[in-house]
């Protein structure tokens, strides 16, 4: 049911990039009780021309290696649930590919069930 949607700047080998995804994933199934195989995400590179960010805003320091994870989920998680989320991302990348703390930025978008449709014009949740 999330559906994941990770930006960062071009350059990133591939197992990179899947480890940034296994990671997110993890923490989903471990924090957000995400069942095994609901697993839809994407990952768009960016050059240094259309990738912006404030460097030191909210005195967090980033650098060019920012992941920027967008998450859009039903609207049925508590907010301990969601900081445990935002916590086992952040220590899973961290852990592999080695994305430095300040360097996760993540954005959760709510949704009701219905909004879903997985295939066949059916919207399975409603």
């Amino acid at each position: 049911m999330p559906l994941i949607q990770i930006y960062l700047r071009k350059g990133k080998p591939p197992r990179y990039r899947k480890a940034i995804m296994a990671g997110i994933y993890q923490a989903m199934r471990d924090t957000f009780d995400v069942p095994e195989d609901d697993r839809f995400m994407t990952i768009t590179e960016h050059d240094e021309a259309g990738f912006d960010y404030g460097a030191d805003y909210l005195d967090i320091r980033r650098s060019e290696d920012l992941v920027i994870i967008r998450i859009t989920a039903n609207d049925t998680r508590t907010v301990e649930q969601k900081k445990a989320l935002y916590a086992a991302i952040t220590d899973n990348l961290g852990a592999d590919p080695g994305v430095r703390p300040g360097d996760v930025f993540i954005n959760l978008i709510e949704v009701p069930k219905e909004n879903w449709s997985f295939g066949n014009g059916v919207a399975q949740y409603a």
